[in-house]
């Protein structure tokens, strides 16, 4: 048998290996159906390449991706599913083989995608998109779309597959176990370490979110209680009874929301307006209940409720941007795109796009979570598709949401919000004369007005994209429902928002760190790599929360230390997570006998180092302090000695602690570069060695079990579709 035609299990006789599936015949009725979202799809783009200069409406963006996200699911989706995974459903799965109650559990699969699409959709496609927008809406749509199509979705959901078929092995194991020691060591130690960045970063965006806001704290904090509540109605009650748990906690969920707005209201405003440090605390401990916690009783019902919110909140905003068509306001490609210049972020179109804009189109982050908890609970193979591949549409389309909400905004106020304060001033009369110096008009009045607006004493300088994007939210909101009135409700709405959404990306990344660290030093020794050792899980957890939590402390306590001296690193670091993941997938497939089917994940493999590894070059070679590490770090040393202070130090402190980071974050992306590139090395070798063995190389999936679990309409791999592929 050619190495091509061989099974993943590396012999043709392994029980539960099926061929792939015949075609299934279309009917006429889909054909014109799927004619018609084609159709759909491509008047759209069709209107987005076209428009030179005037304003078009929002709704054919709307239009472009949603049409392009159905055709991507229905075709592609389905491909890799049939012809590179092939799933199994006879063949038993962790969560079936390994139940322990605590981390595996088979979880019913609108459950897990709940859990799932909580989990990967963090601060990213909220953040990015919006800072994006200053290269114009096309660029970032483009890269959103074609991105998750092509390289996200596909890298989740064959992480997820692989991970499923080994036991649900974490990234970094599963790097070690299938390339080698070298480069497996240096996957651990990378996906580790870039791991309690994101974490770290993350968890600042919600302390930031959340300080001094009683309605946004009383309501997440709210969610804690609904999620056991329903975590024990689902799994003692009323076992199996998805839909009436549902409709429970989003009642729930709705109350809490309200009586946000009214305890922000009331006297017990005070005991919920909570400082950066007592929240950093807070975060902190529900890190570690969450992580040693059984699956089943916050986890998985938390970020189910949560989704209910993102979901629900999203798609009433698709409904706001089709019922008030906004216009955008934003240019198709500007002209920071080519110059590098732009007053948000530095650096040219390619590849700082590319790197700005991860979660929505392809992010590293996500194969931790696809190869973390996710695996670990998922009932039946054919499900593979819907959570992998569908919660990163689903992820994709809130990033298109939020690229909307920015574009919408008049450039003079997006900019006047996202450039940095020492360009812009603290006044509305000095950040009019700044935008118009970048070619952009308001006035004071405008920006006080806008202020004013949404209940805030001042929109300027306010970066980082999290306020720019409420603004946008209350701005569309506020002409569907309840009108200018409204509009400070929308944007405080907005915010608390933001701030659920990217708080399940904490607790599900603190257990996946805790998967991730028993496997490394399960390596060393044996008991504690067992995920059901409790010491192990009680240690490891703690030593992950510790970790992120130090740099989340000194971060909320000093402006430029802590994670505030590594948030520069987030995007390029999430972005070599992403290579590390589809470097392993690409290898696994070419082990496993699918030579034929490797471009599946080599292509997005060969575009994210390439973007990659050219942002990691400029950001430790490049001549201009705003993007090169080193040259920062040389304008800074060189105000010293002239004793200036340079912003956004305020004394000569300071200005040496900026010197202090701008060294380590040059360093550390170079470190993590060469870590990566071992990687991508010993990866070559092992897929040159696979090509050219006359017998395939062994890998780790685990033997064959036949599974007991009969889920109603689940379905072999064999017959015409699977799950979620509908004809």
């Amino acid at each position: 048998m050619p190495v091509s035609a061989m099974p993943e299990s590396g012999h043709p006789e392994s029980p539960g290996q099926l061929s792939p599936s015949p075609r299934a015949r279309m009917t006429p009725r889909s054909v014109l159906l799927w004619t018609a979202v084609a159709i759909a799809g491509a008047i759209g783009w069709g209107v987005l390449a076209l428009a030179r200069g005037e304003k078009i409406s929002a709704v054919w963006l709307l239009v472009a991706a949603l049409g392009s996200y159905a055709i991507g699911y229905r075709f592609y989706s389905r491909f890799i599913t049939r012809r590179v995974l092939r799933p199994d459903d006879r063949r038993a799965t962790p969560a079936e083989r390994l139940e322990d109650g605590v981390d595996f559990q088979p979880t019913d699969r609108r459950v897990l995608l709940g859990h799932h699409f909580a989990a990967i959709a963090g601060a990213g496609p909220l953040v990015g998109p919006v800072l994006a927008a200053q290269m114009g809406y096309l660029p970032g749509t483009l890269w959103i779309v074609a991105g998750v199509i092509f390289a996200g979705a596909v890298q989740d959901m064959v992480v997820l597959f692989l991970s499923m078929r080994r036991d649900g092995k974490s990234l970094g194991q599963m790097a070690r176990e299938e390339i080698g020691k070298a480069g497996g060591a240096a996957a651990l130690i990378a996906v580790f370490a870039i791991m309690i960045i994101l974490l770290g970063v993350l968890a600042l965006v919600v302390v930031n979110a959340l300080a001094h806001s009683p309605w946004g704290t009383f309501s997440v904090a709210m969610t804690i209680p609904i999620a056991l509540f329903m975590g024990f109605w689902l799994h003692m009650l009323r076992p199996g009874r998805v839909i009436e748990t549902s409709l429970i906690g989003v009642a729930l969920l709705l109350l809490a929301i309200i009586g946000g707005s009214w305890i922000q209201e009331s006297s017990l405003a005070d005991t919920f307006t909570l400082s950066p440090t007592i929240l950093v605390f807070c975060l902190v401990g529900y890190g570690f209940v969450a992580s040693v916690l059984p699956v089943w009783m916050l986890l998985a019902p938390r970020d189910y409720l949560s989704t209910f919110m993102k979901i629900g909140t999203i798609a009433l905003l698709a409904v706001g941007v089709i019922v008030a068509a906004p216009v955008l306001h934003a240019p198709s490609v500007s002209g920071f795109a080519s110059s590098g210049t732009g007053p948000v972020f530095a650096g040219s179109l390619f590849p700082f796009l590319f790197i700005t804009i991860a979660c929505g189109a392809l992010s590293g982050f996500h194969a931790l979570v696809a190869s973390g908890t996710t695996p670990k609970l998922i009932q039946k193979e054919s499900q593979v598709r819907l959570i992998g591949y569908g919660a990163m549409l689903m992820e994709s389309f809130v990033a298109i949401m939020a690229l909307i909400a920015a574009a919408t905004l008049e450039p003079g106020l997006y900019y006047a919000m996202n450039a940095p304060a020492a360009l812009l001033g603290t006044t509305a009369e000095s950040a009019s004369h700044a935008v118009a110096g970048l070619g952009f008009t308001i006035t004071p009045d405008q920006l006080t007005a806008a202020a004013k607006a949404v209940e805030e004493q001042t929109l300027i300088a306010r970066s980082g994209g999290a306020p720019t994007l409420a603004v946008g939210m209350s701005e569309i909101f506020s002409r569907v429902f309840g009108g200018t009135a409204m509009k400070a409700f929308w944007y405080h709405f907005a915010i608390m928002f933001e701030a659920l959404f990217i708080l399940t990306t904490v607790d599900a990344g603190t257990r996946v760190g805790r998967f991730m660290l028993q496997d490394m030093l399960g390596n060393v020794w044996k008991p504690i790599g067992r995920v059901n050792w409790k010491p192990g899980i009680w240690l490891c957890s703690a030593l992950v929360v510790t970790a992120w939590g130090y740099f989340l402390y000194t971060g909320a306590t000093d402006p430029l230390g802590g994670i505030n001296q590594l948030f520069p690193l987030f995007g390029i670091a999430n972005q070599l997570l992403a290579a590390i993941a589809l470097t392993v997938c690409t290898t696994v497939l070419v082990k496993s006998g699918r030579l034929r089917w490797a471009w599946v994940t080599g292509i997005p493999l060969a575009w994210v180092v390439a973007i990659t590894f050219s942002a990691g070059w400029q950001k430790i070679f490049s001549d201009d302090p705003r993007v090169g590490f080193f040259a920062q770090r040389s304008k800074y040393v060189d105000g010293i000695d002239a004793g200036q202070v340079l912003p956004p130090a305020k004394t000569l402190e300071e200005m040496h602690t900026v010197v202090t980071n701008s060294t380590v974050d040059g360093v550390l992306i170079a470190l993590f570069l060469l870590l990566v590139a071992v990687v991508i090395a010993n990866a070559a070798v092992v897929c040159a060695r696979a090509v050219r063995s006359a017998a395939p190389l062994p890998t780790t999936e685990a033997p064959y079990v036949e599974s007991r679990i009969e889920e109603p309409g689940s379905r072999h791999a064999e017959e015409p579709a699977v799950v979620g592929a509908g004809s």
